[in-house]
């Protein structure tokens, strides 16, 4: 498919942060009273889609943006623990430069994303719709697909997380999902109308004008 705009989503797709994630989320657990996680059920935590995961923790929703809004501001803090998956300043810039338009979509912020993904690679983004709400990514897509002027065939939403190929679907775009993300791969095999990319230069070749390096 000839691809005009890609929308990758950022933790776990681009950024590899879910192990800060681990080692954050039972202080957050403690501050806002739900359940800890230990380390033998990490496994099955990345089986689970993000409603599954608020029942697990019997959350109620509102209590979701907060928990975001803190988990946020302590990787602002500790923003030199969290580094961009091998690949993936490569990856966009060969997407760039075949003149594929590149959105992050996320519940993190503008200014952490662009303070990892580094000067050159925060420049080749043309849209960021960042911010907190856990179900509403369908409509940020939608956004920038807008922006840049492209229709839902002409666009590949790329995350790690079941939600990610939910709001694709519901913005009737293309979904990809990515094997080295927070969801466990074996759970991708139930959807059988997206694309699995094993490596970043898989989303590569995705894209028209991809040659192998010599």
């Amino acid at each position: 498919m000839d691809y005009k705009l890609i929308i990758f989503d950022f933790d776990g797709t681009l950024a590899d942060s879910f192990p800060y994630f681990l080692r954050t989320i039972n202080t957050l657990a403690t501050t806002y009273n739900f359940p800890t996680i230990n380390t033998e059920d990490v496994e099955q935590l990345r089986g689970l889609d993000a409603r599954q995961m608020m029942k697990r923790a019997n959350l109620p929703a509102w209590k979701i943006p907060l928990i975001a809004r803190s988990f946020i501001r302590l990787m602002a803090r500790d923003i030199d623990q969290i580094r961009l998956f091998d690949g993936i300043p490569k990856l966009l810039k060969t997407l760039a430069d075949r003149g594929i338009k590149l959105a992050i979509v996320s519940s993190n912020s503008e200014e952490n994303i662009r303070r990892i993904l580094g000067a050159e690679s925060a420049s080749l983004i043309t849209y960021y719709g960042c911010g907190t709400s856990l179900f509403g990514k369908q409509h940020k897509f939608k956004k920038a697909m807008d922006r840049s002027r492209v229709t839902p065939a002409e666009t590949l939403c790329v995350g790690d997380e079941v939600r990610d190929i939910e709001a694709a679907r519901e913005a009737t775009a293309a979904a990809g999902a990515v094997a080295w993300g927070y969801t466990r791969p074996d759970v991708w095999e139930a959807y059988t109308d997206i694309t699995v990319f094993s490596t970043p230069d898989d989303i590569a070749r995705a894209v028209p004008g991809y040659k192998t390096a010599q």
